[in-house]
C-alpha cells in the first residue's frame, strides 16, 4: 500500500463504528478552525526553513483533507478519489500547453491565458472575483481582489497613483473623525486599509508577509525594552512616555 492508501485506511477506521469518538463527532463545520490553524502552521514551517517540520505540517493538512473527504463519502457526496480526480482534471484543462501535445496558443503560459481559461469555466454569469474566498483574512483578500481586477486593466498604472489614494483616504478619515460619525469613521478606515493594500500590491509586496515581519520587529523591540526596564529594576508603568520612547529609540539604534 502507498502512504496515501495507508492514511485513507486510518481515517476510515477513525470514523468507523469502533473508531475515535472525537473524530467521529466532527463535521465539516467543526473542522474549519483546525484547518485554518494547520494551514498557518505550514506557513510557519516554510518560514523556519526546516524540511522536517514542513513535512510534518503538510501531513497534518493532508490528514484534514482526507478526514473531510471521508465525512463527504459517509454523507454520500464524494470521496477522496473524486477530490483527486477533480483537481487533476482542472490542472490539465488549465495547462493545455503542458499536457496536450501540439497545443498552440499565443502566450499559453501567461496569467492572461490562465484567466481566460478560468473565465471559460465560469461562463457568462460568474465574476472573476468569485474565486477569491470570502473567508480569507480581509487584508489578504483585499490584495487578491486587487490582483484579479488589475488583470482586466482596473488598476492604477503605477504605485504613485495608489500612494496618492492612500493620502486621499487618510484625509477623508480625518474628516470623518472631525464629524464624529462612527459609521463613517469605520468606513473610511476600511478604505485606508484597502488603499494601503493596493499600494503594497503595486510595489510587489504581499500584505501578510510584510505585516508578519513588522509584527515580529515590533515584538522583538518591545521585548528588548521590557528587558532593559527589568534590568534597571523598575516597572514599565513607572516610566514616563518620554522615557519609554527614549528606550525604544535606543533599541532601534542598536539594530534590534
Amino acid at each position: 500500500m502507498s502512504g496515501f492508501d495507508d492514511l485513507r485506511g486510518i481515517v476510515e477506521r477513525l470514523r468507523g463504528p469502533d473508531g475515535c469518538p472525537w473524530d467521529k463527532a466532527q463535521t465539516p463545520e467543526s473542522m474549519r478552525p483546525y484547518l485554518v490553524e494547520e494551514t498557518y502552521e505550514v506557513i510557519d514551517a516554510i518560514e523556519s526553513g526546516d524540511p522536517a517540520e514542513l513535512k510534518k505540517e503538510l501531513g497534518d493538512v493532508l490528514f484534514h483533507v482526507v478526514l473531510l473527504s471521508e465525512m463527504a463519502r459517509q454523507a454520500g457526496w464524494f470521496d477522496v478519489d473524486d477530490v483527486c480526480k477533480a483537481i487533476a482534471t482542472k490542472m490539465v484543462v488549465r495547462h493545455p500547453h503542458v499536457f496536450i501535445e501540439g497545443y498552440e496558443e499565443e502566450d499559453a503560459g501567461s496569467i492572461a491565458a490562465w484567466e481566460a481559461r478560468k473565465a471559460k469555466e465560469r461562463g457568462t454569469s460568474g465574476s472573476m472575483l468569485d474565486g477569491v474566498p470570502k473567508a480569507l483574512p480581509s487584508l489578504i483578500r483585499a490584495h487578491r481582489v486587487g490582483e484579479k481586477a488589475s488583470r482586466v486593466g482596473f488598476d492604477w498604472t503605477s504605485p504613485d497613483g495608489a500612494r496618492e489614494k492612500v493620502f486621499e483616504e487618510l484625509t477623508e478619515l480625518d474628516e470623518a473623525r472631525a464629524g464624529g460619525d462612527e459609521q463613517r469613521i469605520r468606513e473610511e478606515y476600511g478604505d485606508v486599509l484597502l488603499a494601503v493594500a493596493s499600494y503594497g500590491r503595486l510595489l510587489g509586496l504581499g500584505p501578510e508577509e510584510a505585516l508578519r515581519e513588522a509584527n515580529a520587529r515590533f515584538e522583538g523591540r518591545f521585548r528588548d525594552v521590557e528587558r532593559r526596564v527589568h534590568d534597571s529594576e523598575r516597572l514599565m508603568a513607572e516610566l514616563s512616555v518620554g522615557e519609554l520612547e527614549g528606550l525604544w529609540a535606543e533599541v532601534k539604534e542598536d539594530g534590534c
